[in-house]
């Protein structure tokens, strides 16, 4: 029934339906009886997907990226819908309500999202207590850390919001890459990356990864991706959206684009990371992955992990588990008894 719904929901404003979808999944979803018709139809357990990266389990490789469940309020409802684990964010220090609406487009012909959000969150103060309210969980949780469109000192706004959650969260990862607050994407340089998790690493002992961006000059992002491996970085995430505006047919004149248009893009550029690190450091793949095919291919690019987003929204909640069964066919059909036996193997 999902399509029909959903072509009802896409006739309203995108944010506007977002927030029903957080009422819904913050509110309703974890009442019992809910909670067992959720289970019974979009969740499911398979072995052969479940791994351990970082000394944590990951009942599969599924995870919904930052930006869905940006107060940590859903995480209940979220964790119903068969995801391996959960990324929340993007946080800041203080409390911002974001740029100017409206703010959030769909591009329903190329299954892509528009957004010019500009990191609305409740600040780290608050989304620190919700999160606290159910950490530790059953999946990995996973705290997205960005800086205030103020803030003067930018190595300190990721220091202070990171402080707010040392005992909240399974990993962290340093969100340089969103285009939507001025100058961010200046920071991801060699320098800055440097300082940043020099820092970070003095702060916590648990997994921190660097988020980048499909639109940086491939030497400086090996460079920049290389830096924070070699000061302590976990692991990788690529790609953020792109404001190559060029894939899709109708773009809007602020904001980036992610899904499905973006997919031949991100994988290219996640192809080239892991190509130079995929023995180095832990690679997670966003950006376009629409089916079990496209998550699949990027396990055998590298990914020990994948992150869905905008599909989410044009699929539905079976997509987790839509994907993991369709991985878990390919796994069959490569004669392979285990997820962690297919990452890299194109490589």
């Amino acid at each position: 029934m999902y399509p029909i719904i959903r072509d009802f929901l896409f006739k309203f404003d995108a944010e506007k339906v977002h927030y029903l979808a957080e009422f819904f999944l913050s509110k309703v979803a974890n009442k019992p009886f809910v909670q067992d018709w959720i289970l019974s139809n979009f969740f499911s357990y398979d072995s052969m997907l479940e791994n351990r990266i970082w000394d944590l389990s990951f009942p599969n490789p599924v995870g919904l990226a930052a930006g869905f469940d940006k107060n940590g309020v859903m995480v209940e409802g979220l964790g119903l819908l068969g995801f391996g684990y959960l990324e929340l964010g993007t946080v800041t220090k203080n409390p911002q309500s974001g740029n100017i609406k409206p703010r959030l487009w769909r591009h329903i012909d190329e299954q892509s999202l528009q957004n010019a959000m500009g990191f609305n969150n409740n600040g780290s103060k608050i989304v620190a207590k919700n999160i606290a309210n159910v950490y530790p969980f059953c999946i990995p949780i996973g705290i997205n850390l960005g800086k205030n469109k103020d803030a003067k000192d930018a190595l300190n706004s990721y220091a202070e919001v990171l402080k707010d959650f040392l005992d909240l969260g399974d990993y962290y990862v340093f969100n340089l890459s969103s285009p939507n607050t001025p100058n961010l994407r200046d920071l991801q340089n060699v320098d800055f990356v440097d300082e940043l998790f020099c820092m970070a690493r003095e702060l916590t002992k648990k997994p921190i990864l660097l988020k980048i961006s499909p639109d940086m000059e491939i030497d400086t992002m090996l460079k920049t991706c290389e830096m924070a491996i070699k000061k302590g970085a976990s692991g990788i995430i690529a790609t953020n959206t792109t404001i190559d505006y060029s894939v899709v047919r109708a773009p809007k004149d602020r904001g980036g684009i992610s899904g499905m248009a973006i997919s031949q893009k991100s994988k290219e550029v996640f192809k080239i990371l892991a190509q130079s690190f995929f023995k180095e450091t832990i690679l997670i793949s966003v950006g376009g992955i629409h089916s079990a095919h496209e998550a699949y291919e990027r396990i055998k690019l590298g990914a020990s992990l994948i992150q869905v987003f905008s599909h989410f929204i044009f699929y539905g909640p079976k997509l987790s588990k839509d994907i993991n069964l369709g991985i878990l066919e390919k796994l069959r059909e490569d004669g392979l008894d285990h997820i962690s036996q297919a990452v890299g193997v194109d490589l």
